[in-house]
């Protein structure tokens, strides 16, 4: 019972990271119909702004939080007015295109920084463990869980209770209409890719002190981050927020009851199963059309 309640906790760790992730490309394929396989890279982006803004300015992980949701909101603003804005009618170039700058970024990132891990303390205020009998929670990851929750609120809040929000969901519900009301569509479609890149940003920040921070980092998150999607139905904040703590729990209760490689065998056989029966996800979302 110690070992499942401290996997437990563990999993619930990995789903708040899953969750943030997934957020971004939930909100990206749900307004726009993107499949952005460049999203990887944005967290990888967040990492290692988040490691150079230590080094070079001396910014813990927490303060560099909003300098590295604005750098990396950046980047997907330039990448979405450049290259993805011209494709929105060619789902497949939209793929092929969003997976080559993902590519590039890796390499980039290699010619200029080095392939090399980078390592990235973690704030010092948060070291230490909370226990519980035998369970045992890092107060650094009860901070990421908290913080996980903080940013579901937020964005919640900005696409139900806001301007941009109506905005966001009229474009969503029908671009033609919306566009005849003086609604700048391809504003609304920038700034949306921007928040979502944004995201995986702060999802590349936090993870720093937890994974290695090296250039292909971002490729295995965002796998599972796009079966949070899947799961949870695409376009659905809700449905991605319970698949996150859905697949994050039995991934983790998986690996002590048998292993980590078949466990993450028995998690994906589980999901395909899910598909054939649920195609849309557990909660799928009506709005877009």
């Amino acid at each position: 019972m110690d070992v499942v309640l401290n996997q437990a906790f563990a999993g619930l760790s990995m789903a708040s990271i899953l969750l943030i992730i997934a957020l971004g490309l939930a909100i990206i394929y749900g307004t726009m119909g993107v499949i952005n396989l460049a999203h990887g890279e944005f967290v990888m982006l967040g990492a290692y702004t988040t490691w150079a803004l230590q080094n070079h300015a001396g910014l813990g992980v927490v303060t560099a939080l909003p300098l590295v949701f604005v750098a990396v909101a950046a980047v997907g603003w330039i990448i979405e007015k450049v290259i993805v804005q011209r494709l929105y009618t060619r789902p497949l170039d939209t793929i092929l295109a969003t997976w080559g700058i993902g590519i590039i970024l890796q390499q980039a990132v290699r010619l200029g920084v080095g392939a090399e891990s980078r390592f990235v303390r973690g704030p010092q205020w948060l070291s230490g463990n909370i226990e519980i009998g035998a369970l045992v929670m890092s107060n650094y990851r009860i901070f990421v869980i908290s913080f996980s929750l903080a940013i579901l609120v937020v964005t919640w809040l900005l696409m139900t209770r806001t301007e941009f929000g109506m905005k966001l969901r009229a474009v969503i519900q029908n671009r033609g209409i919306s566009e005849c009301y003086g609604i700048e569509a391809k504003k609304v479609y920038s700034v949306t890719f921007a928040y979502g890149a944004g995201l995986a940003g702060i999802a590349g920040a936090l993870i720093t002190p937890l994974f290695s921070t090296i250039p292909t980092m971002g490729t295995g998150l965002v796998v599972d981050a796009f079966l949070v999607v899947i799961v949870g139905g695409l376009g659905s904040l809700m449905g991605t927020a319970a698949a996150a703590l859905l697949i994050g729990e039995v991934t983790a209760i998986f690996s002590i009851v048998i292993n980590d490689t078949l466990g993450r065998i028995a998690v994906l056989a589980g999901i395909i199963l899910l598909i054939r029966f649920r195609p849309r996800g557990l909660f799928p979302s009506d709005i877009r059309r």
